[in-house]
C-alpha cells in the first residue's frame, strides 16, 4: 500500500465552555462534516481558565477540513463572536490519509 497524503487545513478554535452547544451548531449549519472537543486550561490576557470550575473553563475545538471552508468558519466566528467572547482561533496546514472522512 502506498502512503498517498492530501492537504487539508486544522482550524483550532479555544474558547469560553458556556460556548460549545452554539459553536457545534454553528459548524454543522456552516458545512463541518466532524470535530473534536477537548477541555483546554492556561493563561492569557484574560487571566488563568481552569477546566475544573465550569463558570471560568475553556474547550478546544478542532476541525479537519478545506481551507475554504476553515476560513469561511473563522470568518463566521470572528464576526459573531469574537468581540464578546474569550476567544483565540488560528488555522495549520496538515496533509492527512483518508481524506474521503474530511
Amino acid at each position: 500500500m502506498t502512503l498517498q497524503l492530501e492537504k487539508r487545513t486544522v482550524l483550532t478554535v479555544i474558547t469560553e465552555a458556556a460556548m460549545e452547544k452554539t459553536m457545534l451548531r454553528d459548524l454543522k449549519q456552516l458545512g463541518v462534516r466532524g470535530y473534536t472537543v477537548l477541555d483546554a486550561r492556561g493563561q492569557g490576557s484574560r487571566g488563568v481558565r481552569d477546566a475544573a470550575w465550569g463558570e471560568a473553563a475553556n474547550i478546544r475545538i478542532e476541525v479537519i477540513c478545506t481551507r475554504a471552508l476553515a476560513e469561511t468558519v473563522l470568518q463566521d466566528f470572528l464576526i459573531r463572536y469574537y468581540d464578546n467572547y474569550a476567544m483565540v482561533a488560528f488555522l495549520q496546514d496538515v496533509e492527512i490519509v483518508r481524506p474521503d472522512k474530511f
